[in-house]
């Protein structure tokens, strides 16, 4: 697990580093389609997010309207990168709610950081850290979301259990992810995975909503939205933490 990590984090810093967002997955799928990076945003939406953070945005999909976030929210991102989600999830939950980043690449998490301060977003917070053992208590948000990480992660259940712990009940997670097609072997997604690195690690659908069942969510979905290789899609994964019954 630590030299898949590693491997992850290094490119990573790679990517801050140089700033160029197709160095990393590419820019789009064989048939030319983007499916990777910033040009998947409205453009309207970006207005005032600092050009440092849009240059290395490398999700495959826009969490927030996934998500639907709403005002006086708390918000988590799982792998904030340069911090575009988070900045855009601080505009959508208002000086009322909060949204935390977090990152183990402490390159990205100083982009995030700078492009904080430029705007004066006042309710946010980055955090150096892993998914896998998020630095926030129990039950501390209401939403996590996340793009196109989720798939790099070498223990994704680990993943999954950790944002059902530091989401509040009634909460909920959504976010956007690379699922394969059932029909594909862990075989198949490695090879094609070797074409478009972000893709490496990716679930199929049926054992993401496996997964988001186990660990306790409910009403899970995932549905599989544009290709990024043969049986690879970006994908809209939803789910929710159980509210308490209320007993009469």
């Amino acid at each position: 697990m630590g030299d898949t990590r590693e491997q992850v984090r290094e490119r990573y810093a790679r990517a801050a580093q140089r700033t160029a967002a197709d160095d990393c997955c590419g820019s789009g799928s064989a048939s030319g389609q983007q499916v990777f990076g910033i040009r998947l945003y409205d453009a309207t939406d970006l207005v005032g997010i600092p050009l440092r953070s849009q240059d290395v945005s490398l999700g495959c999909g826009t969490p927030l309207d996934v998500a639907d976030l709403r005002e006086g929210e708390r918000v988590l991102d799982l792998g904030s990168g340069a911090g575009v989600d988070v900045l855009l999830s601080a505009r959508r939950v208002g000086p009322t709610g909060f949204v935390h980043g977090v990152d183990m690449t402490e390159e990205m998490l100083e982009l995030a950081r700078a492009s904080a301060a430029e705007v004066g977003a006042t309710n946010v917070e980055f955090h150096l850290g892993v998914i896998e053992d998020l630095p926030l208590p129990d039950q501390s948000v209401d939403v996590v979301i996340s793009n196109c990480v989720v798939n790099l992660s070498p223990d994704k259940e680990r993943v999954l259990r950790e944002a059902f712990r530091v989401i509040a009940p009634g909460g909920r997670i959504g976010i956007s992810d690379v699922v394969a097609e059932d029909r594909l072997s862990v075989q198949e997604r490695v090879e094609r995975g070797r074409d478009v690195g972000c893709v490496a690690g990716a679930l199929s659908r049926s054992e993401y909503l496996h997964l988001l069942e186990s660990v306790g969510f409910r009403d899970a979905s995932v549905e599989l939205t544009q290709p990024v290789a043969d049986g690879m899609h970006g994908a809209v994964v939803r789910a929710a933490r159980p509210a308490p019954e209320v007993r009469s």
